[in-house]
Order: structure tokens, then C-alpha cells, then sequence
């Protein structure tokens, strides 16, 4: 393993240092005087901790037609990212021990990132008996989160002993909150816009009701629950209270919410068909205040790779979900950062160190700091261009950012000691262990 020095990088967007990183780990930060095998100058780059996905959608086993656990590897270290959690939805579902230890087992192989398999609540998806958390928490792959991501736990009940369940270890319910019979037929945000274009509403209290009933849930047994790609100003208002309250409760925004309204939808592009749908401009500025006020946790991509067949379709007969991992940092500048709503600091807390803590990932609660894991993301904020899908490393296309102007690039990204994108472009191959 060769040794890095990274010259003169803002760390967290503020102070200028040098960083050395030597055999895995970070060995030196301040100003460092000796050499190593390679040097990066880093002058005018933002050095951030490797950055932290709590969901993505790998689609191995079942559905590599889209994307593989390699492909999406690739696809999050272009991103900047050094781990990542795969969602369950995958054929066979992840709600197995087995299952999530071969998802586990094809990251380590992999190289690229961490890949922390999220395991299922439920059988087979299907919302009626609870699958085997126990002995995924207790395999190889080490699960802590679980979701039925895709499929809203609708049953009260069940939903109440899985949070029970997951209680007696420290686990945490990921909900992906969407009211079934409030839904049905939905195909974009319920609003002016799907009057005027014909197409099924998407009623917003479909989701704040169902993580106004989560939270007292989660309060009534003691349990954590994180809610998944919030998109309405409803639901920061149901969570903002219920962390008044003291609930234990976390939440995420994806990318996508805090850039595009519903009015993106007037081109029937399937590219902008994403559950949970795009939402209005007010619901877009209010889940961004719930980041600068920190209702919303963290930024989570729900990185969502379909086939071409399933997108280059009609709007009605097309996927839900668009890729996110390779854009993200740039859109959280653009929402975020460069608005003023956050500083680089905060980037490090939203996309690294508090998606790590709620997914139990170590060596990201005392980033950059010496003898850390040397997890280091270095951006560029300064570039400018026009974001196209030659910036995708990942197996699929389907992003409606091509075309649009997006600040910052991902110069490097360094995964336990080993860089996987080198000035901009992923390597061909690592082996990190």
C-alpha cells in the first residue's frame, strides 16, 4: 500500500493542511514535512471525509441488468463515496442471512467502497410476516438497517414488533413512507401540474401520514426509525415535531427533492419519474430548511439504475427511479452549499459522518483526524460545466442531470488508503485489502 500526501486541501471547506495518509490510515495532518510515494496537490480543493450513502439500490442479485454490486462500487467512488448500503429489494430479496452475506461478500470483492447490505422487514417484500432480521443482525454482513424500501410497511402492527424487534439490538426501521391506498394509480405529485397533464395525483399527506404514524410508534416501544427520501414540507413539519418530542427518529433527503419541482415533469420524460415524486417549489424549499435547521438528518441519494427498456418507454409503462451516487455532491453544492444553507462542514455531517452513525459504519466519527481510517474525498469546488453522462461509472444512464449546469467536481476519492478516483476518473481496478 503506497502512502499519499495531500498538499495544502481546506479541510472541511475551512483551514488550509497538509495530509498524509501512510499504510490505510491517516498518519499526519497540519503542515507535514517529510514525502510519500505519491503527492497530491490540492491547493484550492475541499478535503471532506469518503462520503456515506444510507441508500442505494446495487440491484445484485437479480436485476444486473442495471447495475451490479462492481458497477455500483464504481458508480459511488466517482461520486466520492467510500460505503454504501444496498437496498433489499433485489431477486432473491435480501431477508436473508445468506443473501445479505453474498451482497456483503461481492462489495469486499468489489474493492471500491463498503458495501453494508440493508436487509428487509419483511418477507420477500410482501408486508405481511417479518423476515429473518435476527440472524441477518448476527451474520457475517453485520445488518443494522432494515427497509422495504420500495413497499411501504402499511400494517400498523407489523410495523410496530418490527420496531420492537430491532429495539433489543439497536437497529433501526428504514420506511419508505407512502400510504398504499392513497397512491394507487399515482403517477406524479397531486397538484396543478397533474390536472393540467392528465396524470394520476400523488397526494402529499400519503406520506406525512404514514410517518406521523411511524414516529408514535417508534415512541410507544423506544426504537429508532429513519424515514427515507422525505420530499414534503409536511413531513419536516411531522418530523421536526416529533424530535421535539425526543422520538428517535431520523430522516434523509435525496438530491433530486432538493433540485427539481413537478413542474420538470411537463416533458413526460420517465428521467423525472421518481417515488416519492417530485413535489412543488414549496416543498422544495422547505425540505431544504429542514437541512439548514437539521430536521433532515442527511442526504441520501436513492440511487435507482434501470435499464434502457425500462425508461425509453412511455411515461405510464416506465420505472421509477433515476441514478444519483455520481451527481450528488454537486447538487448538494448547488442547493446547499453555494445558497448558503450549509457550509462544507456541514457536507461532511450530512453525506458522511451522520449516515455512518446511523448505519453503524465505523471509522467516520472523527473524520480527518490522525489515525482515522483515511476515508478522503477531495472536490473541486470551483469548476463549473455542464453535467453529461460521460460523468457516470456506473451500468446504467438513466439521470435527468445531463444537459445541466452543475458546480463541483470529485478530484479524488481515497479508500482506506488507496485512491479509487484518481484527478476525476475511476481506476480500473483496486484491491484494498
Amino acid at each position: 500500500m503506497t502512502s499519499i500526501l495531500i498538499r495544502g486541501a481546506q479541510r472541511f471547506g475551512t483551514e488550509s493542511v497538509d495530509i498524509l495518509v501512510d499504510d490505510g490510515v491517516i498518519a499526519e495532518v497540519g503542515v507535514v514535512t517529510g514525502t510519500a510515494d505519491r503527492t497530491i496537490d490540492a491547493a484550492g480543493l475541499v478535503a471532506l471525509p469518503g462520503l456515506v450513502d444510507l441508500h442505494t439500490h446495487l440491484r445484485e442479485p437479480g436485476g444486473e441488468g442495471a447495475e451490479t454490486i462492481l458497477s455500483g462500487s464504481r458508480a459511488a467512488a466517482a461520486g466520492g463515496f467510500t460505503a454504501v448500503h444496498a437496498m433489499a429489494n433485489t431477486s432473491p430479496v435480501a431477508d436473508t442471512a445468506t443473501v445479505v452475506e453474498r451482497v456483503f461478500d461481492r462489495g469486499i470483492e468489489a474493492g471500491f467502497v463498503e458495501v453494508r447490505p440493508i436487509g428487509a422487514v419483511t418477507r420477500n417484500l410482501d408486508g405481511e410476516q417479518l423476515a429473518d432480521i435476527g440472524a441477518m443482525a448476527a451474520s457475517r454482513a453485520r445488518v443494522t438497517v432494515f427497509s422495504d424500501d420500495g413497499k411501504c410497511i402499511g400494517d400498523s402492527l407489523l410495523m410496530r414488533r418490527a420496531l420492537e424487534y430491532v429495539a433489543t439490538f439497536g437497529g433501526v426501521i428504514a420506511q419508505h413512507a407512502q400510504d398504499p391506498r392513497l397512491t394507487l394509480g399515482a403517477q406524479m405529485n397531486e397538484g396543478g401540474v397533474s390536472a393540467e397533464l392528465g396524470l394520476g395525483g400523488w397526494p402529499r399527506v400519503a406520506e406525512d401520514s404514514i410517518i406521523a404514524r411511524d414516529v408514535l410508534l417508534a415512541e410507544s416501544v423506544g426504537a429508532r426509525l429513519h424515514v427515507c427520501h422525505l420530499s414534503t414540507a409536511g413531513a419536516v413539519d411531522v418530523v421536526r415535531w416529533a424530535k421535539k418530542r425526543g422520538i428517535a427518529v431520523t430522516a434523509e433527503v435525496t438530491p433530486h427533492h432538493l433540485l427539481l419541482t413537478d413542474e420538470s415533469v411537463r416533458g413526460y420524460s420517465p428521467l423525472f419519474k421518481v417515488n416519492p415524486p417530485l413535489r412543488t417549489a414549496d416543498d422544495v424549499e422547505a425540505v431544504r430548511a429542514g437541512v439548514a435547521d437539521g430536521t433532515i438528518d442527511i442526504v441520501a441519494t436513492d440511487h435507482a439504475p434501470h435499464s434502457a427498456a425500462t425508461k425509453d418507454c412511455t411515461w405510464s409503462d416506465a420505472a421509477f427511479g433515476m441514478v444519483g451516487l455520481e451527481s450528488a455532491l454537486s447538487i448538494v453544492q448547488a442547493t446547499l452549499v453555494d445558497t448558503g444553507h450549509v457550509t462544507w462542514q456541514d457536507v461532511s455531517r450530512l453525506l458522511s459522518v451522520t449516515p455512518a452513525a446511523i448505519g453503524q459504519v465505523a471509522g467516520y466519527n472523527a473524520p480527518l483526524t490522525v489515525g482515522t481510517p483515511a476515508n478522503i474525498t477531495l472536490v473541486d469546488p470551483a469548476h463549473r460545466g455542464v453535467w453529461g453522462t460521460d460523468r457516470l461509472a456506473g451500468g446504467s444512464r438513466n439521470t435527468p442531470f445531463s444537459g445541466i449546469e452543475l458546480p463541483g467536481r470529485v478530484v479524488s476519492t481515497i479508500f482506506r488508503g488507496t485512491e479509487t478516483v484518481i484527478d476525476g476518473v475511476v481506476v480500473d481496478e483496486v484491491r484494498t485489502s
